[in-house]
């Protein structure tokens, strides 16, 4: 007997005060990408609801309000702790750096999940969909969602599937190639990039193994 592996489409309107998008390629400063990244809008879905057997794509983000930039400073420190210690003298290591962030941003993320290969015999695509609407309905989360860092939280609300999607912003332009995801199963982690493009407030993200999608 086969079961359906792929659920229905949700839809997770978030929102907030401000948002990075980190670009990797910034080595010092911060600086956000125009629009929320792919990666990103998974990890918001993954902390209202994440399972070894589920794994979340993000088909489509859309914009709902005027992209807005700020310039920030903040302080960060300049180095990591390392496996040996067990502790970091943060006054000793405190530096202030320069960030361009996103400011009073909201999208909506389009995602379904698929039952992956570790996903038991009494799992199945219908109790986790009924337990994902339940979760973000009531606000319920793992951990509280966020806008690229996590100082930057996110609001989210589950969109009624009968409601006509939220009108987002009429703009369109190319972003340049943002970053997808990370590929996990190398070691190290190996970035994945696609070539970015809103069309009138909407971002369609290809799918995973898809030529659009390169390393």
């Amino acid at each position: 007997m086969q079961y359906e592996r792929k659920s229905r489409l949700f839809r997770v309107r978030v929102w907030g005060e401000n948002a990075c998008f980190t670009r990797p390629e910034m080595k010092v400063e911060r600086v956000s990408y125009d629009v929320m990244t792919p990666s990103a809008a998974r990890g918001i879905l993954e902390a209202i609801l994440w399972k070894p057997a589920m794994s979340w794509r993000v088909h489509e983000i859309h914009v709902l309000r005027p992209i807005r930039w700020a310039s920030i400073r903040r302080n960060e420190v300049s180095e990591r702790i390392s496996p040996g210690r067990s502790s970091l003298l943060v006054e000793e290591n405190r530096v202030q750096r320069a960030g361009l962030i996103l400011r009073d941003v909201a999208y909506v993320i389009h995602g379904s999940f698929v039952l992956t290969d570790r996903s038991g015999q009494d799992d199945n695509v219908r109790k986790f969909e009924e337990i994902f609407a339940r979760r973000a309905a009531k606000g319920q989360c793992f951990h509280r969602p966020y806008l690229g860092c996590r100082e930057f939280a996110a609001h989210f609300q589950l969109l009624d599937p009968n409601a006509p999607d939220p009108v987002p912003i009429s703009e369109s332009r190319d972003l340049g190639f943002m970053l997808y995801d990370m590929d996990f199963s190398r070691e190290p982690p190996m970035p994945l990039w696609f070539r970015a493009r809103i069309e009138d407030g909407r971002m369609r993200i290809p799918f995973p193994g898809s030529p659009e999608v390169r390393r």
